[in-house]
């Protein structure tokens, strides 16, 4: 107490405590630290002494700035209110109440409040900067799947029609490259390229307001530099630590590589679409050149797609590719790489891609087949690999706009959601394979991968074992109640015939004799005929095998049953015909077909005239076709949830299945119902086209994009309209304000007019006058488009109709497609 009184005193004159003394004094500092202090403090000195005046004079100009506004409101809020309501008095209150909180604010500033918000900015930014360069990563940048080849895939004829996996190409030089590739490269990505240092702060300014003028993002501001530094270090995030490593590294990398050594890493990094990373790999995938060769035009749209690649692939949108490449080449033009006049003679050049811009996509259940044949051939071959294939791709088409129209038009009525079919050549070639209903829908192929019961069609290796065991088609036999140990098979219709023969026993399909001869040749001895014409699925030995209780692929019991039909026991089916590597040397091919690898001997013949009393007497007659011998087998598994027909003629094996993936009863449909009729559409238009060598009509549907690479003569250059056309109706368009009438077409609008817009778009059209007046012929890919049109249904004929117009027209109309579907 008696300090504190002191204290409170004369707190000059009291001694604090000898021990708080000796506490509190300080530590003598090293010599080096007492010198480094007094400079320290002489330098924050110095900063500050000098940034007080300058503080002080920027708040008193914010104040007196402050001050002069305030006036000027109350001057020009006088004079308003006094020719205004008298709510603009409030407002004008308002207004000077607002001014007068904004001075006094200034007024309460110093210059510590200005230092502390200062220096937590800096410290901020600091920190920012800190974390994203401990979080660099040191492994980043674009990730390529690892593929152990691209694959470009050519049908039987040598047509182009898919592709699979990633384009690689070859890493370039600079002597590779063009000049106008580099030119349109730095004109549409980044034009002060040699100019900044890695980032552009213009480039930024002008992105920002070219994009706030068109109200969204239309244009970036990223460097070629930082691009690359996104393909090399980064992540794709959109995030503030991203852009500051993307910028520090930028910065980095320029000091590192040259200009063109920046320009030519991206080149060769950068991802162009269609599974085309380097420029090198999209010259290859979308125009089957070197870079070197590349056109203007080309080089045009190669560098159009950097910005877009996936929307803007040629392959999926080659109206809009062409679009950018336009861009591309004004953006040239401004930047003085080209003349104005070679601009225009490039949009001018047509652009043929290497692959149709679209691939039927009911092909690629094929594919998946073919791929899976690479991967068997050559294990883990690297490079871009070119496939010639077995498939027919008319064929392919006439399987799958079978099952379609079969489907759509009985499908719901029969609760029939799905169906498979594979077509074998008496070698084993797959000529057609339709995996499912719709493969962007689901890719699993039911032909090839599902494994559903088999029912009556396994009776194939019941009855051939018989016949190998003594019996002959005119054996007898008894249709009787049996029962072997627990199971008593049943027939389909419930009753009995007595004695009969093998043959109508097989052609019938009566279940009690298939069991009573399988417990007399034994189920080991069925198993084993099986396996031995190529069922590779695992068979119970159990009694009910014998009606198909084993589950099969629709791909190995077509197999068996060409195993029959050919005599050769040893058939395999292929999709591959030979694999060829980047430098087009043959990696893979498959010799010629030889003689049989196995004989079934007399018992194939008895076998074949069982298969042929099924169509031609018997459960399968709905097959029959005329002056044609057919031989097959019906199937049909319990409560209707399979149902599956394989029959041949002397060029194809056909197996047909319908059903439900999710195992669903159908409507009482049988093996003679939906899938006979299935094979008798398919075999009646491709079996007399096969015999004469043929293959089907090149229009067959509207979903397929012609070959470029054969395209027939065009029309002469100066009376050609050129565009993506705008649909009217199926036999009018309007092609850049001009309006075409299609010849040899009565156009239909509505759903016909919406399926064809959908078509075209973003596909060009070349159209020129026709030989018939007042119309004009024009083509897609070399092909007639008022054929195609015509093929599809989507419209009738004329009267004044050529004769390739009236075929496609006789086409649509045997098929019921389009406007014949609807009975008009």
């Amino acid at each position: 107490m008696e300090t504190t009184e002191a204290g409170a005193g004369n707190p000059g004159k009291v001694d604090p405590p000898r021990d708080i003394l000796e506490l509190s004094a300080p530590t003598p500092a090293p010599p080096e630290r007492r010198k480094a202090l007094p400079s320290t403090r002489l330098v924050v000195g110095s900063i500050l002494k000098n940034a007080k005046p300058f503080l002080r004079a920027t708040v008193a100009r914010a104040r007196a700035t402050t001050n002069h506004g305030i006036e000027h409101a109350r001057v020009w809020t006088a004079r308003a209110g006094s020719m205004t309501e008298p709510w603009w008095r409030k407002a004008s209150v308002t207004g000077r109440m607002i001014g007068r909180a904004c001075l006094s604010t200034l007024r309460r500033i110093r210059l510590r409040h200005i230092l502390i918000v200062t220096g937590s900015v800096g410290i901020l930014l600091l920190l920012i900067g800190g974390y994203s360069i401990a979080t660099l990563p040191l492994e980043g940048g674009l990730k390529v799947d690892p593929t152990p080849s691209a694959l470009v895939i050519e049908a039987d004829n040598g047509e182009t029609f898919a592709t699979r996996g990633v384009f690689k190409g070859t890493k370039l030089t600079a002597t590779d490259l063009p000049a106008h590739l580099t030119q349109a490269i730095l004109a549409i990505e980044d034009r002060r390229f040699y100019s900044h240092l890695g980032i552009d702060p213009w480039g930024i300014l002008r992105a920002v307001w070219r994009n706030w003028q068109a109200g969204g993002t239309r244009e970036g501001g990223s460097t070629i530099t930082q691009q690359l530094v996104r393909l090399m270090f980064l992540s794709p995030e959109q995030t503030l630590r991203r852009k500051v490593q993307e910028a520090i590294l930028s910065l980095w990398l320029e000091h590192q590589l040259s200009k063109e050594e920046i320009l030519l890493r991206y080149l060769n990094t950068a991802y162009f679409g269609a599974g085309a990373y380097g420029v090198d790999a999209a010259a290859q995938r979308y125009f089957g050149k070197p870079t070197n060769e590349l056109s203007l035009a080309e080089a045009a749209m190669l560098a159009g797609l950097v910005r877009a690649p996936s929307q803007l692939a040629p392959t999926r949108n080659l109206g809009g590719a062409k679009e950018r490449a336009d861009t591309v080449l004004q953006a040239m033009v401004e930047t003085g790489a080209i003349a104005a006049e070679q601009a225009e003679a490039a949009r001018a050049e047509p652009v043929n891609l290497r692959t149709p811009p679209e691939t039927p996509p009911g092909t690629n259940y094929f594919v998946d087949t073919a791929a899976a044949d690479v991967r068997r051939l050559l294990g883990g071959a690297s490079g871009d690999l070119t496939l010639h294939t077995t498939l027919d791709l008319e064929l392919q088409r006439l399987a799958e706009g079978i099952i379609e129209r079969r489907l759509e038009a009985d499908g719901q009525q029969k609760n029939v959601s799905q169906a498979a079919l594979v077509a074998l050549t008496p070698d084993g070639a797959i000529k057609a394979l339709v995996g499912g209903r719709d493969y962007e829908a689901s890719q699993f192929n039911r032909a090839t991968q599902a494994r559903r019961q088999a029912g009556s069609l396994f009776k194939l290796f019941v009855y051939l074992t018989a016949l190998q065991k003594g019996y002959g088609p005119q054996s007898t036999v008894v249709d009787r109640p049996t029962q072997i140990g627990d199971w008593e098979p049943q027939n389909a219709n419930g009753r009995f015939r007595g004695a009969v023969t093998l043959r109508t026993a097989f052609a019938q399909s009566i279940n009690t004799v298939a069991a009573q001869l399988a417990d007399e040749v034994g189920i080991p001895a069925l198993i084993e005929t099986a396996k031995q014409l190529g069922v590779q699925s695992e068979l119970p030995a159990v009694p009910s095998l014998a009606l198909g209780s084993a589950e099969v692929t629709l791909l190995e019991m077509t197999r068996a049953y060409a195993a029959v039909a050919t005599g050769n026991e040893r058939i395999e089916p292929y999709a591959v015909r030979s694999i060829q590597g980047g430098s087009q040397k043959a990696l893979s091919a498959r010799p010629a077909p030889g003689s049989s690898a196995g004989s079934l001997g007399e018992s194939r013949a008895a076998m074949l005239d069982l298969m042929q009393a099924v169509v031609r007497e018997g459960t399968g007659k709905t097959a029959r076709l005329p002056n044609v011998p057919v031989g097959g087998k019906t199937g049909t598994t319990q409560e209707y949830r399979d149902a599956w027909f394989i029959g041949f003629t002397p060029d194809l094996i056909v197996g047909v299945w319908v059903g439900n993936d999710d195992n669903a009863p159908m409507n009482k449909v049988v093996g003679g119902d939906l899938p006979a009729q299935i094979w008798h559409d398919f075999l009646t238009r491709a079996a007399p086209l096969l015999a004469k060598g043929k293959s089907a009509p090149a229009p067959a549907q509207v979903a397929r994009e012609p070959d470029p690479s054969s395209p027939a003569p065009p029309p002469p250059a100066a009376e050609i309209v050129r565009g993506v056309p705008e649909v009217l109706d199926t036999g009018t368009l309007a092609i850049r304000g001009t309006l075409v009438r299609l010849e040899g077409i009565q156009g239909e609008r509505g759903n016909m007019a919406r399926q064809l817009t959908r078509f075209l778009r973003w596909r060009e059209v070349a159209c020129a006058p026709s030989s018939m007046p007042g119309v004009q012929r024009c083509q897609i890919g070399g092909y007639n488009l008022s054929a195609i049109i015509l093929a599809a249904g989507g419209g009738r004929a004329t009267a004044d109709a050529s004769e390739e117009l009236l075929a496609a027209e006789e086409q649509a109309r045997s098929a019921r497609l389009g406007v014949w579907r609807r009975g008009r």
